[in-house]
């Protein structure tokens, strides 16, 4: 688009060509000595020199250039269009690592406690406190979360993968990210009304100011289209010459004997083009219909979006107040139960069910924060400068 703009400036310049011949005429040519008709062979070189300049288009090269600034507009909006889309897939996936990170270190800590149980356990045996069958309980819960850590493992790296491909990144196995843990933020945001944040969306987003400015691309097309229906004043100059070989005359004597000039103004009135000029109006006016609704269709999307993404973002906030108490109650479960258990109150069947009810609130309370996390950002993201960081 920038290049176009070139030449939509260029279009103010004049024309300017120079041309030029060599010929061998064999047979009964005149003699331009003689003036007599003569049966013989003629070489000459011929040169020509153009120049044409607009004097009045239909103020068509103005148009065109309001066009080119047009259209370097929308391309830069819908380069933006395209980053914002890329900060939305990157921060994401960005997340899911850190998810899997997390939900690693969850798992590791639960093999730990495990085998520190499955300690405690066969020196209750070997006392003879418990029977030999609480061993292999645990020792079967913790084969289960040894295949869990696997999974996340697989899991972490594959997250790492998709990030490290999204941002072209081919050496995966020494690709690491930041390392920072994230605090769940403050839904400051979600005190903010709906519609407060769909108009303030509406000054910022690109793919909107994209939208606006097609409208005016095709408003200056019609505009465009226009200028072919006025008439159209130029203004021309022409140099000729020639020279002839095999004469009793110089070659710049031919130059000055020979030269021609010609100039003056030409007036081009349209009347009747087999309707091409009249249609084009039409089918540039069609268009502005079709991209007024375009620009309508865009707005009720991003409308949807929003109110879409902010009850998302409440309802995440929602899942991961639920799941933070779920936790709290499901460790003061597990406490209680390992204590018992300990006391030999309770089998290992229903301690371990406690157990595995505490680690699988952990995990929900991971997912949970990380996709209120998410939610949060894209709805401040709407709401702000346009970054999703």
């Amino acid at each position: 688009t920038k290049e176009n703009k070139k030449t939509a400036i260029a279009n103010f310049l004049p024309n300017f060509n120079i041309g030029g011949a060599h010929s061998w005429n064999i047979g009964l040519n005149q003699n331009i000595t003689t003036g007599l008709f003569e049966n013989e062979t003629m070489e000459s070189t011929s040169l020509n020199a153009t120049v044409g300049l607009d004097l009045f288009n239909g103020l068509q090269n103005i148009q065109q250039l309001y066009l080119a600034n047009l259209t370097i507009l929308a391309n830069k909006y819908q380069l933006e269009d395209i980053k914002d889309n890329v900060s939305l897939l990157v921060a994401n996936a960005y997340l899911q690592i850190l998810f899997g990170k997390e939900t690693l270190l969850i798992r590791k800590s639960q093999l730990k406690i495990a085998k520190e149980e499955l300690t405690i356990t066969k020196e209750r045996v070997k006392n003879g406190i418990i029977p030999q069958a609480y061993i292999l309980e645990i020792e079967a819960n913790i084969a289960a979360i040894e295949q869990n850590i696997v999974i996340a493992k697989n899991n972490y790296l594959l997250s790492k993968i998709a990030l490290a491909q999204l941002l072209l990144i081919t050496d995966i196995e020494n690709f690491k990210i930041a390392e920072e843990s994230y605090e769940v933020p403050k839904a400051t945001i979600l005190n903010k009304n709906v519609d407060l944040i769909y108009k303030a969306a509406l000054k910022t987003k690109n793919n909107i100011k994209l939208a606006q400015t097609n409208l005016k691309i095709a408003k200056q097309n019609l505009a465009l289209s226009k200028t072919s229906l006025l008439p159209k004043i130029s203004g021309f100059y022409s140099y000729n010459s020639r020279i002839l070989f095999d004469i009793p005359i110089s070659l710049n004597e031919q130059l000055d004997l020979n030269t021609g000039q010609t100039f003056g103004v030409q007036l081009n009135i349209p009347i009747f083009n087999n309707m091409a000029n009249n249609v084009a109006v039409k089918k540039n006016k069609i268009n502005i219909t079709k991209t007024k609704y375009a620009l309508e269709q865009i707005k009720l999307d991003l409308e949807n979006t929003i109110n879409q993404a902010y009850n998302d973002a409440k309802g995440s906030l929602k899942a991961y107040e639920a799941t933070t108490k779920t936790l709290l109650a499901r460790k003061l479960a597990y406490d209680y139960a390992k204590e018992r258990f300990e006391n030999g109150v309770i089998n290992t069947f229903n301690f371990l069910e406690s157990q595995q009810k505490y680690e699988a609130a952990q995990s929900e309370l991971i997912k949970a924060k990380y996709d209120y996390i998410f939610k949060i950002k894209v709805l401040e993201f709407y709401f702000g400068n346009g970054s999703i960081y």
